[in-house]
């Protein structure tokens, strides 16, 4: 029989060692300026995945070791800035997810005059993402162009040439009829990004001017019409260019501001050279920096339905610039895409919802695994492991031994429930509060309400008291329910089971769990 494998950190080790792996020891083998271009943080619920995910991302894009990274507020405000800068995206996968939100997929749109239904091609937030990391296009007039921006078509006036567009072209703006506060106008003022590329609107088949976004929306003052604007460059103004050739064939949207997901950035840098000579020639920088995609519950999603042809493409050996580099034509927009070799895909998932040995085969072997499991000597060290005279750490450790043993290791109970207890907040009062709304209705689940077994973890089965015991059980005296010999036909409970609310309120009931 084949043994199952898995990575952690850069070792190949059998599913049964996995036991023999501490936390710290996989944080030893990160601690290195390089990771892995795929990666999962897995372990039970509370063990800090979600919170090293943050360490994981502020590392890569800063090209550092995860123990360089100790104060956890500076990390924090990093962390923030990477993701304001678009460096680092966080979604969340579940049942419901789809292609659609990740790759791309169709949007339907209402003309302006809401008469006409048209539909758009919407890209999805990975592929935002990796054209976000793509090279950046770099000008000779010094204008900086991202080559994940976004191409939108504006029709400035509707008619002939008129004076409006005269302005735009010579005072350097692209303006809207409708108010900044208009639902009409919401896309110009709120998804427009800088760097973002505007084609002024002649026909449906032809533009008359290239401009790059410089800066947010304004409301123009001393402008009786169209006051809505956006500041630009013009690249190239007063032509007339048909631009089927490099919209897939098709022709514009009809409404006065729409997206162009048909083009690329590439094609519509070319055609403003060959139009304004004194543009010069575009010259092209790679972007090296590291990206990073988080995906939080990376196993609650259906990775095959999300994912599609690109779990082939985020292999390492598959990514853009590399020597097996390959890309996919992408079924709605008819484009080409590859992922790039500078972005990260970090995921977390928690074994308690799906063990690794139940994952989408194909993701399995794509990804290294970073085991995170429960350490109650972390309490030790952020000294959160005392409430009076009760050592937190060494009842979390008795409780994980006993899940361990009526369970598995991977639904033992994670040491990040209980990091709270420190300070003013190491009372019982906050320690109840833990085990009535995270401990308890995790070990609930774990036993599908087999009380008696929770009774084990806990140590209910043989405390000196009933009145500290969590759960308190009472023999069940069947003819005092039924009429009859109810017990011949059916297999009944000899026990009921209640919770004991005085419990969680009383110290000792938690120093008896050791």
């Amino acid at each position: 029989m084949t043994e199952s494998r898995y990575v952690l950190g850069d070792e190949d080790v059998t599913k049964e060692s996995l036991g023999e792996r501490s936390e710290s020891q996989e944080m030893k083998k990160a601690n290195k300026t390089e990771f892995d271009k795929n990666m999962i943080l897995y372990g039970p619920p509370g063990t800090g995945k979600t919170y090293h995910s943050v360490i994981y991302a502020v590392a890569i894009c800063d090209g550092k070791s995860l123990g360089e990274l100790e104060d956890h507020n500076v990390v924090m405000a990093r962390y923030h800035e990477l993701k304001k800068a678009g460096r680092i995206a966080f979604t969340t996968f579940h049942q419901s997810y789809g292609y659609e939100e990740f790759i791309e997929g169709i949007k339907p749109v209402v003309d302006d005059e809401k008469r006409d239904l048209g539909y758009l091609i919407e890209p999805g937030i990975f592929k935002k993402f990796c054209e976000k990391a793509k090279s950046v296009e770099i000008t000779a007039d010094k204008h900086i162009i991202d080559t994940g921006a976004k191409i939108w078509k504006l029709t400035i006036m509707n008619g002939d040439y008129n004076q409006i567009k005269r302005e735009c072209f010579e005072e350097n703006n692209v303006r809207m009829g409708f108010d900044m506060d208009s639902d009409e106008a919401r896309a110009f003022v709120e998804d427009v990004n800088p760097g973002d590329i505007i084609l002024s609107f002649k026909t449906r088949k032809t533009i008359d001017g290239i401009a790059v976004v410089t800066d947010e929306a304004v409301e123009l003052e001393g402008k009786k019409l169209y006051r809505t604007a956006r500041p630009v460059n013009w690249l190239a103004k007063n032509i007339d260019e048909d631009i089927t050739d490099i919209n897939g064939g098709k022709i514009l949207h009809r409404m006065t501001f729409a997206k162009v997901p048909y083009m690329n950035v590439q094609d519509v840098i070319a055609l403003a050279e060959k139009v304004n000579p004194r543009l010069g020639h575009t010259v092209i920088k790679e972007n090296t920096e590291p990206y990073v995609f988080i995906i939080d519950e990376i196993n609650r999603g259906n990775i095959s339905k999300i994912f599609g042809e690109l779990i082939t493409l985020i292999e390492n050996t598959k990514r853009a610039g590399m020597p097996e580099a390959i890309s996919a034509v992408l079924p709605y927009s008819g484009t080409e895409f590859s992922v790039p070799s500078n972005v990260y895909i970090l995921g977390t998932m928690n074994t308690a919802d799906r063990s690794i040995a139940m994952m989408d085969t194909a993701l399995r072997r794509r990804f290294q695994f970073i085991e995170m499991m429960a350490n109650p000597q972390v309490l030790r060290t952020i000294h959160a492991d005392r409430v009076e005279d009760l050592d937190v750490a060494a009842m979390l450790e008795k409780i994980n031994e006993r899940i361990t043993f009526l369970y598995d290791r991977e639904h033992t109970i994670g040491h990040a429930f209980f990091t709270d207890l420190k300070g003013e907040n190491a009372t019982v009062e906050k320690l109840q509060s833990i085990f009535e709304k995270s401990v308890i209705p995790l070990l609930q689940e774990y036993f599908y309400e087999d009380y008696q077994k929770i009774q084990f973890v806990l140590g209910d089965n043989d405390k000196s008291s009933d009145e500290l015991k969590f759960i308190v059980d009472e023999k069940v005296i069947v003819k005092n329910i039924f009429k009859g010999s109810v017990e011949e036909v059916m297999d009944l409970p000899e026990k009921r089971y209640s919770m004991n609310k005085a419990a969680f309120q009383n110290i000792n009931s938690y120093k008896e769990i050791i």
